[in-house]
């Protein structure tokens, strides 16, 4: 089941029961044992009506973060999730496609998303961006070596990151990668 104190993993769940979507919230207290060694935990498989499993890692963020100079758009992740979430895609085939959703706590007068599709949940305001596992690999920086976490430039994000409620609600199937394996490895170096 997802983290019950996750705010961020709480709110997207209820939007898919709002939606009614079809959805299995994923226990990730322990990690998934593989011959590889192990793999992190995804917290959400969905399956909208198109008959594509969507394999998602929620990443809760405020929109913007930080006090005293703002910051928009914050996307950081660490190399593990991508790993992993790669990994779960190849494992769970052609049908299926990883992403991570930004589960963007509104706290200021901007939104990353049109206005009908923000969602209130228990007196907070959340916008929910998709960006697919393949593209996040291929345009991520490194934005921290000691923590192994990785970045993608904001405009580049920008681009590539969608509204979750377009999945959700379209008929055709996002493409999918016929395996983002060859992607996956070590960290991006540093320029």
């Amino acid at each position: 089941m997802a983290k019950r104190s996750n705010h961020y993993e709480l709110a997207f769940e209820s939007y898919l029961r709002e939606q009614r979507v079809a959805y299995v919230a994923v226990n990730e207290q322990r990690r998934s044992l593989v011959a590889q060694g192990s793999l992190k935990n995804l917290d959400f498989i969905v399956s909208p009506s198109n008959n594509v499993s969507l394999l998602i890692d929620i990443k809760g963020r405020r929109f913007p973060s930080g006090n005293r100079q703002k910051q928009y758009w914050r996307n950081w992740s660490t190399w593990d999730d991508l790993q992993s979430m790669a990994r779960w895609q190849e494992k769970m085939g052609s049908g299926s496609c990883s992403l991570f959703v930004f589960a963007y706590e509104l706290v200021g007068t901007r939104s990353p998303v049109e206005p009908s599709q923000v969602y209130e949940f228990r007196d907070r305001w959340y916008a929910f961006l998709a960006v697919r596992i393949a593209d996040y690999i291929h345009f991520c920086r490194p934005l921290s070596t000691a923590w192994q976490t990785v970045t993608m430039p904001t405009r580049l994000f920008r681009q590539a990151a969608f509204p979750i409620a377009d999945v959700l609600d379209s008929s055709p199937s996002p493409q999918v990668p016929e395996s983002v394996a060859a992607l996956v490895g070590s960290p991006p170096e540093a320029n």
